[in-house]
């Protein structure tokens, strides 16, 4: 590596943990937008700069945020300890290894990369350069499921339903990639366990590419997980289902809301046998204390709760379901 590059490192690792972070945001549309809104007011971290091709679109958020523009995300190397990245997914292989080769932590907005083999390398280059890579799977900063984690015990069924209007920005994608993995990261988090087999149906409703998608998941010690992903739907609906041996757990994404019901005895003979709790939620919004929780890990030189390993078994899992899924129309 040339001295200059070494350098660069080294001075990106100094800086995290010796001033406020300068945090960069690349790509200006939907996503990116929600998380410049956070850091505009986080503690401990200033935005620094925003990367966009569309120069309008740029310059106008950039100068509503009070921060510079820039055309290339290239551009904001110098300017940043850290950077969202948030563009189209065919991008993120490109543009997270030309912030990781510099030093800088990045965190990148789901799926990880468009492939396994190309998330394989982002992941050997994060370790490699001792630079911090978080994936954004924003469920797992969910206030139901952090507080759900800590009553699931060896699932044995897991039901996730995922429904929400069709966004034509998107389109270059499937359901699967688009939705679902979300929860596909989520089941795997809960069950723990490796997959054995996968069951996947779908259909082409509006799109090029797969709009619904129903998945059986066969874990190797028992689990089942039945998901369903649809963007036909003219309401958003995010819930899922845990049963084991001892309780039911309902959570919902969006409420947030979690209830439980477990079993004060072996032998269940009326309702009396069964308790039912409604932990209080956190109301800290998600995103909020995804961009927390990353900044912090910059900060202390953490793994983050979603690595670069956990986007990489996301996708690789995603790419199963895929590569099962029998489309009709």
């Amino acid at each position: 590596m040339p001295l200059s590059s070494l350098l660069r490192v080294f001075a990106h690792n100094r800086a995290a943990t010796d001033r406020t972070l300068r945090v960069g945001v690349v790509g200006a549309g939907r996503m990116g937008q929600y998380h410049i809104r956070h850091l505009l007011h986080m503690p401990g971290a200033v935005l620094a700069g925003l990367a966009d091709s569309d120069t309008a679109r740029c310059q106008t958020l950039a100068k509503k945020s009070k921060c510079r523009a820039f055309l290339r995300a290239e551009d904001l190397l110098d300017t940043v300890d850290a950077v969202v990245i948030a563009t189209p997914t065919s991008t993120h292989y490109s543009v997270g290894r030309l912030f990781l080769e510099a030093g800088v932590a990045c965190l990148i907005e789901k799926p990880l990369t468009a492939t396994v083999e190309d998330a394989e390398k982002l992941i050997a280059l994060s370790e490699s350069k001792g630079t911090v890579l978080q994936v954004g799977h924003i469920e797992r900063f969910n206030p139901a499921v952090t507080e759900a984690q800590k009553f699931i015990r060896d699932p044995q069924f897991i039901e996730v339903n995922r429904l929400g209007p069709y966004d034509p920005r998107v389109a270059e994608i499937g359901v699967v990639l688009d939705l679902m993995i979300h929860d596909l990261d989520i089941v795997l988090f809960l069950v723990g366990d490796e997959v054995a087999r996968v069951e996947a149906f779908g259909a082409r409703v509006l799109s090029n590419h797969e709009d619904i998608a129903k998945v059986r998941i066969h874990f190797k010690k028992g689990c089942i997980a039945d998901l369903s992903a649809s963007r036909v739907s003219i309401e958003r609906y995010r819930r899922i289902r845990v049963f084991q041996k001892d309780a039911y757990l309902s959570l919902d994404y969006a409420a947030p809301h979690l209830k439980i019901y477990r079993k004060k005895k072996p032998v269940i003979k009326g309702l009396r046998d069964i308790e039912i709790l409604k932990p209080k939620l956190s109301g800290k919004d998600p995103l909020r204390s995804e961009l927390e929780h990353f900044l912090n890990c910059v900060r202390d030189r953490k793994t983050p709760l979603v690595s670069g390993r956990h986007g990489r078994d996301a996708l690789a899992l995603a790419r199963m379901v895929l590569d099962n899924l029998k489309v009709h129309g």
